[in-house]
């Protein structure tokens, strides 16, 4: 039997209308998306209060259909070569230290859009060196040569999320998505380059079971993963398939103590925490951590 009986920490604090303006401001300014808005992310007020917001590369409309993802399906405009530099701007402008890129999936591109992503990294990098840049990415086919652009603009941190468990990963992801193809991307960037700081979330309570997250922690680990984060699936519209489950308190702190027994060091596990969501906060624990 689930418990679809909705929680306390599902009510979220309103977004400061000021700090609200002064963003959408910028991004207007510079005509830029960011997954905050295009995912209904529920972690938006907190991140935008701190001036902090996950940049959408490519456009808002995606070539792929996951179940769970509330971003905008269909065929995608052309790509914005302006972007890349506008993001860069748009990050010095509202004075950031941390900065996530991630993407819709496009599938129409011939290299998926990893050169995109390359520009985007150098173009930040350039502005301000000390930015810390993380990249949350589609696995690009496991294509090396696509996958090597992303690394040869030498990004801090690079995410991609496996979702959930295998049993459900056919059902709630796009049939493109993989589950094994997901793991065998993050082997593949620490194969790539050792020293690069990899990253993979998951959502709960789409029916996975104990054992099914334990599997999976196992094969994240295998995968040499440095940072796992794991939080509650929420419907974010109606189109969007419904939550089997609201997992208690406690069932995340027995997720965050079953990895740490496995070896994975640096783990967020709470119903709100997102893949972006303290990034920051993760990234600098776990590198004082690796520099030890």
């Amino acid at each position: 039997m689930y418990n679809i009986k909705k929680p306390n920490w599902l009510k979220v604090s309103a977004l400061d209308e000021g700090v609200y303006l002064n963003i959408k401001e910028v991004l207007d300014k510079y005509n830029l998306k960011t997954v905050c808005q295009s995912a209904l992310c529920p972690n938006i007020n907190k991140c935008w209060q701190e001036k902090s917001a996950t940049f959408l590369l490519m456009g808002d409309t995606c070539t792929r259909n996951c179940r769970f993802c509330a971003v905008k399906k269909g065929k995608p405009n052309k790509l914005n070569n302006d972007e890349p530099f506008n993001i860069a701007l748009a990050a010095k402008e509202l004075g950031l230290e941390y900065v996530v890129l991630t993407c819709v999936d496009r599938d129409d591109l011939s290299d998926f859009g990893a050169r995109h992503f390359y520009r985007a990294v150098k173009e930040i990098k350039n502005i301000n060196n000390n930015i810390i840049v993380e990249i949350l990415v589609p696995d690009f086919s496991l294509n090396e040569e696509y996958i090597n652009i992303l690394l040869n603009a030498k990004p801090d941190v690079v995410a991609h999320n496996l979702e959930t468990v295998r049993k459900l990963s056919p059902y709630i992801r796009d049939k493109r998505a993989n589950y094994d193809k997901s793991q065998e991307f993050l082997k593949l960037i620490k194969k790539l380059d050792s020293k690069i700081k990899t990253k993979t979330s998951l959502l709960v309570g789409l029916g996975e079971s104990e054992n099914e997250m334990l599997k999976t922690l196992e094969d994240i680990k295998k995968s040499n993963v440095d940072i796992v984060v794991i939080g509650q699936y929420l419907q974010p519209s109606s189109k969007q398939i419904k939550v089997k489950e609201f997992i208690d308190i406690q069932k995340f702190e027995q997720y965050k103590g079953l990895a740490k027994e496995l070896g994975i060091k640096h783990i967020a596990s709470s119903p709100l925490a997102r893949s972006s969501y303290n990034a920051k906060a993760l990234y600098a624990n776990q590198s004082l951590n690796l520099n030890h």
